[in-house]
């Protein structure tokens, strides 16, 4: 196995990219940390909220933020030595601005990361097809069904279950911001130099154990193991899916 170097990684993504399965896959190694959306809601309130600490308790925002990225840590670890994160672009401006709070005398955006993290992996985790993308996007919020479990059962559902509905334009929408949110991941990779392992949701989804296998390698651990891990989440698309994309690729057409 080679030296070990990297003490963390951030998967870069945006939403339904299948950032959760390959979060499940690197957490299921027992030695690749666990990743997690640790700075999702951008409000130092949210933080504050997801590790269960309290506002009063700290008498100036440095200590909040000492104890906030101390929980994180804590998290992203598990019981192992590495440190496991996934970003989305949407709340990436705000976790820098604490960064910087934290850091103010690095410079630079990775800098400032590294000087939290230790030594980082970038991974640029997106999804080639941008209207399946979107059309998975807007499912998920008309329905509150986000993931499933490899069984069926649900993972992750933050609304009672409704119905969803067909909607052109929040199609449209959805495809030209999740476009936006990639765009601005490569634009921060080239401002920083960063060269990141790239991923595509499309070669995650039909070969997992050897992309398991590629991150594992990229971070010095022993990549054989990712033979032995299992996706934990099934796909959601279905018929009705295939039924909108069929829609909107004739309505586009005949525009």
């Amino acid at each position: 196995m080679p030296q070990r170097a990297t003490k963390s990684y951030v998967i870069c993504t945006v939403p339904r990219s299948g950032s959760t399965m390959l979060c499940q896959l690197l957490a299921a190694t027992k030695m690749a940390g666990r990743p997690a959306s640790l700075f999702h809601n951008p409000t130092l309130d949210a933080w504050l909220g997801y590790y269960g600490l309290e506002d009063a308790a700290f008498a100036s925002r440095q200590d909040a933020l000492e104890a906030i990225f101390s929980a994180a840590i804590a998290c992203g670890k598990g019981e192992t030595d590495i440190f496991g994160l996934r970003l989305q672009r949407g709340s990436f401006d705000f976790f820098m601005e604490q960064l910087g709070l934290r850091h103010p005398e690095v410079m630079g955006d990775q800098g400032r990361i590294e000087a939290e993290f230790g030594p980082t992996l970038f991974i640029h985790l997106s999804r080639e097809d941008r209207l399946d993308q979107a059309i998975s996007l807007l499912r998920a919020e008309q329905t509150g069904l986000w993931h499933l479990k490899a069984d069926g059962t649900d993972l992750e559902r933050q609304a009672p279950r409704r119905a969803d509905g067909y909607d052109a334009e929040a199609i449209r929408a959805h495809i030209d911001e999740l476009l936006k949110l990639d765009r601005a991941w490569e634009q921060w990779f080239e401002q920083q130099s960063i060269e990141p392992l790239n991923v595509s949701y499309e070669t995650l989804s039909r070969k997992p154990q050897a992309i398991l296998a590629e991150v594992l390698m990229a971070l010095g651990l022993d990549a054989s193991i990712a033979g032995n891990i299992a996706p934990q989440t099934k796909k959601l698309a279905d018929k009705t899916s295939q039924a909108w994309r069929a829609r909107f690729e004739a309505e586009y057409r005949s525009s």
